[in-house]
């Protein structure tokens, strides 16, 4: 935790530096919170003048982007695994809403942000960012991010893959996206709430004749997706295969 208030931020301008979706949506919502943000600003701003800057850039642009900023100021980047490094040598923290951000409006109150900071006070900033944001700071050490990354990316981007999968074995049938729609967000609430213990379909209950029957399908009508939909099969299989107790964890 850090040692300083982890409620208040510097005096002076906060500069979003990235005109992507996340920084976009930062400023609007820090803006909207009565901090005084300069930006979203291009890439090559220096942030004279600023207190406190943040990089809404891509990874592979956080090096160069810091390069560019006048000392004196502290500065974060909002990725989920980039090493503190490459901000150096400012001070420096890290700030990553664990959220899926598609622009101005995101919900960021509610959500979990992963932080780290250099210094007690860098980190502090970071707390009090998340704060501001009404973002429940954790701190996830460096030798940590890969794996906390890795676990963001299965829980959002391999959740549209499977999706796709659904939504390209219903299209088969006539069906569209908004179809599966309700039957997604159910599945996503009893998962909230149970975890593994809201499994349900027929690899649940043992029913591998249905099993059968659906994977015949798949190879009948949409032989491309038979590799992934097996995948999934197996990964189900070990779920539903744990102890009671160890998929209640």
């Amino acid at each position: 935790m850090p040692t300083l208030d982890p409620t208040e931020l510097p005096e002076g301008f906060c500069d979003i530096v990235g005109r992507g979706r996340m920084g976009e949506a930062l400023a609007s919502a820090l803006a909207a919170a009565g901090v005084p943000v300069r930006g979203p600003l291009g890439r090559g701003a220096d942030g004279a003048d600023a207190a406190v800057v943040l990089l809404c850039v891509p990874d592979r642009e956080i090096g160069a982007a810091s390069a560019a900023l006048v000392p004196g100021c502290l500065v974060g980047h909002v990725s989920a695994s980039a090493p503190l490094e490459l901000l150096a040598p400012h001070e420096r923290f890290s700030l990553h809403p664990l959220l899926s951000v598609v622009g101005v409006g995101a919900p960021f109150a509610g959500a979990v942000c992963a932080v780290d900071g250099s210094t007690p006070r860098a980190l502090a900033v970071a707390f009090a960012l998340a704060a501001k944001l009404e973002m429940r700071a954790r701190v996830v050490p460096a030798a940590e991010r890969p794996l906390y990354h890795a676990a963001a990316s299965a829980a959002s981007n391999f959740l549209v893959t499977v999706e796709d999968l659904a939504e390209q074995l219903a299209q088969r049938v006539g069906l569209d996206r908004s179809a599966l729609v309700p039957l997604v967000r159910a599945t996503v609430d009893n998962w909230a709430s149970a975890g593994a213990r809201s499994l349900t379909g027929p690899i649940a209950r043992g029913d591998e004749e249905t099993v059968a029957r659906q994977r015949a399908a798949v190879v009948s009508s949409a032989p491309g997706l038979l590799p992934l939909w097996d995948a999934l099969t197996a990964a189900t299989r070990a779920v539903a295969a744990r102890p009671a107790g160890e998929a209640r964890s």
